[in-house]
């Protein structure tokens, strides 16, 4: 064969191979990305695990906590931990789980966990209040964690997103924080979406996704309508009005699951009004939560009597209140106000209540916008104010009366968490400024108490305690709303603690 043939040949089968290179990648590249996007309602601007109050690192699957709440049955399990224990409540031994690493491929021992939960600690007094860690000893897998008081239920506060375990020697905390879960952020753009990436390496086997988009949009009905646009797979909290048509809507599932979450009207003590419990009784009995389940929430939503669902075992028997416009106003003549010319008052000043109250739940407004007018009708002036980040807004200013919010009350199917952050005086949600002797003792002894039926008994006293001094008025216990492309996701679970969200196990179809 003469060189010239040989030639052709060569570059005719060149041809041949970079032809079938090329069909093969238009074939790849014909193949979807196995992806989803998720919609929240709440915004961040920061992924930091440990301060941020979305809590998106853990929701997005990008960090993991030493202890999970099993959202069935109400109880904690081992999570990055997998076991603890402790003979006097005080020195706990913690074993980590081996085989675990972070998404730089570094391993999480001892040493890691040590420094990450010492780095939230002094970054967030929230969790160091909420942890009470004297000292922290690490060796190999191998924790030796001191509490500063004998505590039986430490192990339930590592459930909390803000003690997710991450690398602190990779220090871009806001916008890449490196984890242990089965995603490891791509990109970051604050406000607006976190894109993310399967982590092969992860513990419990790679996620079934390639990739996932975890984004924000504060707006209800902006949410609906992505759903139904196609621009979001997975809704969180889409707007009451739409549910109709979404369920109505082919391939897509709605849920409706009641949760640990109670909305309340916070009550700001240090306020002059408001130090009057009869006052409080007025605000509390003008709440008509019975209308406010059937019109703004259309039944999706359990009336509230206290801060605890009826489900569990530590939700009281409440003694039966006054409720209506003429218990208020018989509350508040016992305040010593007097309604002249259609206006509430007390020695010629006017009652008037400043309201906070925030979008990204969108049933809140609407409560405050009741509230608002038949506090009206009574000659009560109440002044609503947006805000956006109420858990930093109420914690740095006081000029406030009244709060619409909402929060979890039972994420790890115990009163301790609630009622210590809410009314003992460190507590990191204690907006209202409590500060009772009797209440604090109180919930000093229940952190002291083993056993759940005596806590129980404990939280029960706690709880009807709190309601007779009305520092808080609960309005409704509001399930979680959910809306999904079923014919294209599977795999997914609406969480009651609504922690768990993106996992290794949520899939796409073929």
């Amino acid at each position: 064969m003469s060189n010239r043939y040989k030639s052709l040949l060569v570059l005719l089968l060149s041809a041949i191979f970079l032809a079938a290179c090329s069909s093969n990648a238009a074939d790849k590249q014909g193949v979807e990305k196995k992806e989803v996007n998720l919609l929240f309602n709440f915004a961040t601007s920061s992924l930091d695990p440990n301060v941020d109050t979305s809590y998106v690192p853990l929701r997005a699957g990008i960090t993991e906590t030493l202890v999970r709440l099993n959202d069935t049955n109400l109880t904690i399990e081992p999570w990055l931990a997998q076991s603890w224990d402790s003979k006097d409540g005080q020195l706990w031994t913690i074993e980590l789980r081996e085989g675990v690493t972070f998404h730089n491929g570094k391993p999480m021992n001892a040493a890691a966990v040590k420094a990450s939960l010492e780095r939230a600690m002094k970054d967030s007094i929230a969790i160091k209040n909420a942890l009470r860690i004297d000292s922290i000893e690490a060796n190999a897998n191998t924790l030796k964690i001191m509490t500063e008081v004998p505590f039986p239920e430490f192990p339930s506060e590592l459930v909390h997103p803000n003690t997710s375990i991450i690398d602190v020697t990779e220090t871009d905390f806001i916008k890449k924080p490196i984890g242990t879960g089965p995603f490891a952020v791509s990109s970051f753009t604050p406000g607006t979406a976190v894109d993310l990436i399967r982590y092969d390496g992860y513990w419990r086997g790679p996620a079934k996704l390639e990739t996932a988009r975890f984004s924000f949009n504060e707006d209800a009905n902006a949410r609906s309508l992505a759903l139904q646009s196609g621009t979001a797979d997975i809704v969180f909290r889409p707007e009451v009005e739409t549910l109709a048509n979404l369920e109505a809507s082919k391939g897509v599932t709605v849920e409706s699951t009641s949760t640990f979450r109670v909305h309340q009207m916070t009550m700001n003590l240090e306020r002059k009004p408001l130090q009057d419990v009869n006052v409080r009784k007025a605000v509390d009995a003008l709440i008509d939560r019975k209308a406010i389940v059937e019109t703004i929430l259309k039944g999706h939503a359990e009336v509230a009597v206290g801060p605890f669902p009826s489900s569990f075992s530590f939700a009281p028997d409440y003694p039966e209140k006054k409720i209506g416009m003429d218990a208020a106003r018989a509350y508040l003549k016992e305040a010593g106000y007097t309604e002249l010319d259609g206006v509430m008052q007390k020695n010629g000043d006017p009652l008037t209540l400043n309201l906070l109250t925030y979008s990204s739940r969108a049933d809140l407004p609407l409560i405050a916008q009741v509230f608002q007018s038949d506090a009206g009708q009574l000659g009560i002036d109440v002044k609503i104010q947006q805000i956006e980040i109420p858990e930093e807004y109420m914690a740095a200013n006081r000029d406030w009366d009244l709060a619409t919010y909402s929060n979890l009350t039972a994420p790890r199917g115990d009163a301790g968490y609630y009622l210590n952050a809410t009314y003992h005086p460190n507590g990191a949600l204690n907006f209202s400024g409590a500060d009772d002797d009797q209440l604090t003792a109180l919930i000093d002894e229940l952190n002291a108490t083993v056993g759940q039926e005596e806590r129980s008994v404990l939280a029960e006293q706690i709880a009807i305690y709190v309601d007779e001094q009305v520092y808080n008025s609960f309005v409704l216990h509001p399930n979680t709303l959910v809306a999904y492309k079923s014919d294209k996701v599977i795999n997914w679970t609406t969480s009651r603690s609504e922690y768990y969200m993106l996992t290794n196990e949520l899939d796409v179809k073929e």
